[in-house]
């Protein structure tokens, strides 16, 4: 049986391992961790999606309902919806 949080810190401790504070800078995962500032945009989204994830854990109504995220905010979390931010479809208009 896995953890109720384990996907959300899996993806944020390999998103960390990536960035340029544990490559380049030589410090721990947990010390990037706990100076976001440095890590990139997308692994600072996942802090806040795991730290989600925890709190969800202690709410009784998202216990009850399920500790999930929506399609749209996981989307956002693994940066799929970013693909298209900022880029708008001016083509012609083919419905009639």
């Amino acid at each position: 049986m896995s953890r109720p949080c384990q996907g959300p810190r899996d993806e944020l401790i390999a998103c960390v391992m990536k960035s340029d504070c544990v490559l380049k800078g030589g410090k721990s995962v947990g010390d990037c961790i706990r100076s976001p500032q440095e890590l990139p945009l997308r692994c600072q989204h996942l802090i806040a999606n795991y730290s989600d994830c925890k709190k969800g854990m202690l709410d009784m109504r998202r216990r009850f309902r399920g500790n999930h995220l929506s399609d749209d905010a996981m989307k956002m979390a693994t940066g799929a919806g970013l693909a298209g931010a900022g880029m708008a479809d001016i083509g012609p208009d083919t419905k009639k």
